[in-house]
Order: C-alpha cells, then structure tokens, then sequence
C-alpha cells in the first residue's frame, strides 16, 4: 500500500512546496514515485467503471479534488471523449502548467466549501488527500462532496493501522473506526473498492455490496 500527495490541507504544516521538484520526485522518480500511469488508469478505470454501474448511463462529468498535475484528466478523456473535467488543487505549478490545459483550479480541500462548483457530479475523485485534513474540515468537505453528487465518489483513505510508503509527513492518525463515523455522519455509503454513493443513491447499493459504511 502506498501513499502520495496530490493536495494537502493548509490546516497541515508542509514540509516542501508543491513545485516542479516536488512532483518529479513522486510521480517521474522511478526509485521514490509512488503513482504511476498504469496505477493511475487502473484507479480511473475502476471509478468509471462504478460510477456507471450505479448510474445506469455513461458518465458526463468529473470534480476531481486534490488533483495535482491533472494526472487523471487525459486518462478519463481517452476512456470518455468529450467527458467534462474539473480540477481543484493548491499547487500554483501545477495549475500554471496544466491548469488551461487540464482545466484546473486553485483551491484545496478545506476551502472546498467556498469553491463554485457545478450544480452535480456523476464522479468525484478524491484521491490520497484524506488523511492530510484535520476532522472539522474533513466533515465539511465530505458534506460538500455529498451535496454535489449524483453518482460516485472515489473517496480515496487508508487507516493509521496500515504501512503506508510515500510522503507521509503530515499524515494525521485516524483509525477505521473514525473513517466509517466521519464518513457515516456525511452520509456517504460504501460499494466497495473506496467508491462511495450518497444517500441518493444509496437504494441501488445491496446489503451485500456494502463495505465499511
């Protein structure tokens, strides 16, 4: 199991900026990244995949939150042309590179909540952020995310309990149990696979499809 950031809550002190060095060292390193292409396809592959289970139709939009470079955005574009996609992260580098391009914004997890978004998402990607945002923010976020989802979100998470490799610094313990209580108070529920509906959806998830939540 590895671990990366693509964003960081402000409320957490950061060790580096989130410049060129930064993402050369975890996404094109070969001896520290700990994202690749591959592993990126497979994960968007996965949530469309869901996403499309559950809606019963192909998916037309994506929020993908934390999203660094946009790593996502060309990946989801080769596997739905004309999908729209929508980028917020806090790295300045990465949206005056790939921001026109990519169609990515500035912002963060914990300024979620003032960010304008479009009214519904069929996916919401939130991926390897979790554990960086402290629990006030972590509810509003996900609150945020709920309100605007009309499909699936890839709620991306491990647990204090498990070895994770990567930048790990500024990671915030938080055990299963707190997961499923945040996660349950926001009213998300798990398919399986860290892909979660909201409770509009939540009739189509079968007894026996539900994970943690």
């Amino acid at each position: 199991m590895s671990a990366f950031i693509q964003s960081k809550s402000e409320s957490v002190k950061l060790s580096s900026p989130f410049d060129q060095k930064y993402f050369d060292q975890w996404y094109r390193q070969r001896s520290k990244r700990v994202s690749t292409l591959d592993s990126a396809q497979r994960k968007a592959t996965l949530a469309i995949a869901v996403a499309e289970y559950y809606l019963e139709r192909p998916v037309k939009n994506v929020l993908d939150i934390g999203c660094g470079e946009g790593q996502w955005q060309p990946i989801l574009r080769k596997l739905r042309p004309g999908i729209q996609y929508q980028g917020i992260d806090p790295s300045a580098y990465a949206i005056k590179r790939f921001g026109k391009k990519r169609n990515l914004t500035l912002g963060s997890f914990s300024d979620l909540p003032k960010q304008k978004l479009a009214k519904m998402y069929d996916l919401i990607i939130c991926s390897d952020i979790l554990y960086y945002v402290l629990e006030p923010e972590l509810k509003r976020g996900l609150q945020k995310i709920a309100n605007h989802l009309r499909g699936i979100a890839f709620l991306e998470a491990y647990s204090s309990d498990e070895k994770l490799e990567g930048d790990v610094q500024g990671m915030l313990p938080r055990s299963v149990g707190d997961y499923k209580r945040v996660f349950k108070q926001t009213g998300f529920i798990s398919c399986g696979s860290h892909c979660y509906v909201n409770q509009s959806l939540a009739y189509r998830v079968t007894a026996m499809e539900r994970g943690i939540v």
